[in-house]
């Protein structure tokens, strides 16, 4: 079985070298490695160029957004399997050799969840499993998108590209074509295997709760789910998070 690795970078010179080591130190070889640059302003595509020499296929582009940039690396993917390691992600060296062995093992299924280790500002924790049913009311339902997916390259072509008009959400929205609408079938790893690192600070942290919910709405909606249970989901995001702010708010005064 081979792997397609894509990395989608921008101005991540700090980050972009540990996210390429992790990779090309993989214990099972058989992958290609794509790199996604998007004319970065700092250093990152000479880091890149250090290790041109482990990297199949480069691109070095104008983008327009980081969807857009892994719909480029989806077209040029030639694996079977396909996995989105983005800079600051990392992979753990065995990696790619436990998600194989779970491909072969059960032929039938489309997609795996890693068991990931996720860094966030105050904490880390692990993250492990799926719940199918959970997506309906709630997107945070599995591991993460970036480093903790593998999806079967057959299957992605059946869902199709990333919805390009989220900029903070088309993961959640291809999600949920393949949970509700394409009813794909997957497995997760055991919390003990874990499959990678997550960085804190990603791509979707830099939008607001707002942005966030706006778009999670605009998902449902053109899933044609229930107005009123989109309702209800919004009113619940927003006490919620009113709620939060309260207790962060007494807990400095």
């Amino acid at each position: 079985m081979k792997f397609s690795i894509i990395t989608v970078v921008k101005n991540s010179e700090d980050k972009i070298e540990k996210t390429i080591k992790s990779i090309i130190s993989q214990s099972y070889r058989n992958f290609e490695y794509i790199v996604i640059h998007g004319l970065s302003k700092d250093n990152t595509i000479n880091i890149i160029k250090k290790y041109s020499d482990n990297i199949n296929t480069f691109i070095n582009e104008k983008d327009e957004g980081i969807y857009h940039a892994m719909n480029k690396g989806l077209n040029l993917a030639k694996g079977e399997v396909i996995v989105f390691v983005n800079s600051g992600d990392t992979l753990e060296y065995n990696a790619l050799e436990i998600i194989s062995k779970y491909f072969k093992d059960f032929s039938n299924i489309e997609f795996i969840f890693g068991t990931v280790e996720r860094k966030y500002l105050k904490d880390t924790i692990i993250k492990t499993g799926f719940n199918s049913g959970k997506i309906k009311y709630n997107f945070d339902f599995a591991t993460c998108h970036s480093t903790g997916f593998f999806i079967k390259n057959t299957s992605q072509k059946i869902l199709g590209l990333y919805d390009t008009t989220f900029d903070c959400s088309a993961d959640y929205d291809l999600f949920y074509r393949m949970i509700v609408l394409k009813k794909m079938r997957g497995l997760s790893t055991l919390r003990n295997e874990i499959i990678g690192r997550v960085d804190s600070g990603g791509f979707s942290s830099k939008y607001g709760f707002f942005k966030h919910l706006l778009e999670e709405n605009r998902i449902r909606i053109k899933h044609k789910q229930n107005f009123i249970l989109i309702l209800v989901i919004t009113i619940n995001k927003i006490i919620k998070k009113f709620y939060k702010d309260l207790i962060y708010f007494f807990k400095q005064v």
